[in-house]
């Protein structure tokens, strides 16, 4: 399973993408809204772990774009 972990704290996302990834997931990191915004545009995720709080874009405001743009991330888009 290919997940996008979203948040600018970075020792936090290094934990969890760790964590993450002896679990056998694949982990990209997005460092804030727009990097986040920049990777789903790229790649396709079967799951975004978005932090609300984010520089340059927040995740409600990324949010809002993926759900407006759903073609961008998931063919699943009813599921966001």
């Amino acid at each position: 399973m290919r997940l996008l972990l979203c948040d600018d704290e970075k020792m936090l996302s290094h934990v969890l993408s760790v964590l993450l990834k002896k679990n056998n997931y694949t982990v990209d990191c997005a460092y804030d809204g727009e990097e986040a915004l920049d990777f789903i545009t790229s790649s396709s995720y079967d799951a975004i772990i978005l932090d609300v709080m984010m520089p340059k874009l927040d995740g409600f405001s990324l949010l809002k774009e993926i759900r407006q743009d759903h073609s961008c991330c998931c063919p699943r888009h009813s599921d966001i």
